[in-house]
């Protein structure tokens, strides 16, 4: 079987898929409702999904829906993605411990990773994923945790049929269907699945389900939902590179006003799947012989992210949020050749304010 076939999965059938996997050794992470919103867990069967759910998303609006239907995928991205599991929100790297006659012994975090394979990964944070593998493993010290974690995950993706009003992916290029990046791709239909493969191991697992081959008419309503999905995204950014629309404009009043309402909670860079910063900090134990260094996720938006000493370069929420923005939409571009936004939407939705990312850059930029 090629990797470009397409199969046909029907929705009774879906839990031949996560059979499949668990065979394999993978423990399945997939969409869960929780809480009130979309999370990401381990799930055995093919029930726990979000059957019949659809989101509404809106600067600071989120809420889900019974939406009257059959369909697992029928909604846009909760708060998580893919980032978590790659890059832990606290993660010990090494700990040290007093030996005798004043040494220090230092002992490397190094546990293995666990094989999961992610249900559900949209294109956005395929794209997102890019980005954090520019970070942790293509620079001159790549992260040995970060790249374990990497090998061991198996993706099956699913091109978005229900984008949120907050979502603009087609606008950035990075959605609604997913182009790589993935092992497995679902384009869920009314009454199952279209899917085909996007790596050897992907391949293997389809032809163990041993499906049949896509109808035109399946097809047919694939390229039609995707054109669906583009057409009902109305948010946008004026351009895919803002560098210089945004660096010539650093002293533009909208910076105020922005600062106004931000609340410099870092709910856009916790949301963000590309966000990367952290800090690195200790916790010693109570008696003082030993310490474990921990790297935990950061933000520009909290007080101590631009401490220098005896200096905090940006006191304020102005120069917070001017730096938020202009780096992930202009000086990123310099670092890895793309805009940091892979347009997912979240940071509008999760903000407690309803600040809009692509409100926020029309305004400066004059568009």
């Amino acid at each position: 079987m090629a990797l470009a076939d397409t199969r046909f999965l029907p929705r009774e059938r879906f839990q031949t898929l996560l059979d499949a996997l668990i065979e394999r050794g993978f423990r399945c992470v997939g969409p869960q409702v929780r809480d009130g919103a979309v999370v990401y867990d381990t799930v055995t069967r093919s029930s726990e999904l979000p059957v019949g759910k659809h989101d509404m998303q809106g600067p600071g609006t989120y809420r889900l829906e019974d939406a009257g239907h059959e369909r697992m995928f029928a909604w846009a991205n909760g708060a998580q993605a893919i980032k978590p599991h790659l890059f832990p929100a606290r993660e010990p790297l090494w700990s040290a411990e007093r030996g005798g006659a004043g040494s220090i012994e230092f002992t490397p975090h190094s546990a293995a990773p666990e094989a999961v394979a992610f249900i559900g990964v949209r294109a956005c944070d395929l794209a997102a994923m890019q980005i954090q593998d520019h970070v942790f493993l293509h620079g001159p010290y790549p992260d040995p945790g970060y790249a374990a974690r990497s090998e061991a995950l198996f993706f099956v993706a699913v091109n978005c049929s229900h984008p949120a009003a907050t979502c603009f992916c087609a606008a950035t290029g990075d959605g609604p269907a997913a182009t790589h990046g993935y092992d497995l791709v679902l384009s869920e239909l009314d009454n199952g699945f279209v899917l085909s493969a996007g790596t050897e191991a992907g391949n293997a697992v389809m032809a163990q389900l041993e499906l049949d081959a896509t109808t035109p008419a399946q097809t047919q309503a694939v390229v039609a939902q995707g054109e669906a999905s583009i057409s009902a995204q109305t948010r946008s950014l004026p351009s895919r590179d803002l560098r210089d629309a945004l660096f010539n404009n650093l002293e533009h009043p909208r910076w105020d006003a922005v600062a106004e309402r931000c609340l410099a909670c870092g709910n856009c860079t916790m949301v963000c799947p590309t966000c990367f910063c952290h800090a690195e900090t200790e916790e010693p134990t109570l008696d003082g012989h030993a310490t474990t260094h921990l790297r935990e996720w950061d933000s520009c938006f909290t007080t101590g992210h631009s401490y220098i000493h005896g200096l905090q370069v940006r006191a304020d929420i102005r120069t917070r949020y001017r730096q938020w923005l202009t780096h992930k939409l202009g000086s990123w571009h310099d670092q890895f050749g793309r805009s940091g936004c892979v347009g997912c939407g979240r940071c509008i939705s999760w903000c407690p304010v309803g600040i809009d990312i692509t409100e926020e850059v029309a305004a400066i930029t004059g568009d």
